[in-house]
């Protein structure tokens, strides 16, 4: 049902737990199924150089969470503005039509943490 890449994703989990003194934390959920993605970071010179999430929720939702650190970590924040959900899907390898809510908590995790991120001096 899930892609090698989903599952290596899922079973060793890159970029886990917090960042103490995060730049921005965000906290979202999925209401339709209940996920819980808490996504938190910290740059330097517009350049994210540590990301970190903690999840609640299916396969799916913890393979893509962890998906997005990869994309994240090391870039610059404007270039990771432009990050969508195909790449977190692409990370993973695809989910199935069923799963595909993951890459959008993903994605509408980093979006809301760009937000915070923008609102703060000098970032």
């Amino acid at each position: 049902m899930y892609s090698p890449r989903v599952l290596d994703h899922f079973e060793n989990p890159r970029n886990a737990g917090d960042i103490e003194n995060a730049d921005a934390v965000v906290k979202i959920e999925n209401p339709a199924c209940g996920d819980v993605l808490q996504l938190a970071a910290r740059t330097i010179d517009g350049r994210v150089t540590d990301v970190r999430f903690r999840a609640q929720g299916c396969v799916a939702a913890m393979a893509c969470a962890s998906a997005l650190t990869v994309l994240l970590k090391g870039k610059r924040i404007d270039e990771a503005r432009r990050l969508d959900r195909d790449e977190v899907l692409n990370e993973v390898g695809g989910l199935p039509e069923a799963s595909g809510h993951a890459a959008h908590l993903a994605v509408d995790a980093w979006r809301a943490l760009l937000k915070q991120l923008e609102t703060q001096p000098g970032k």
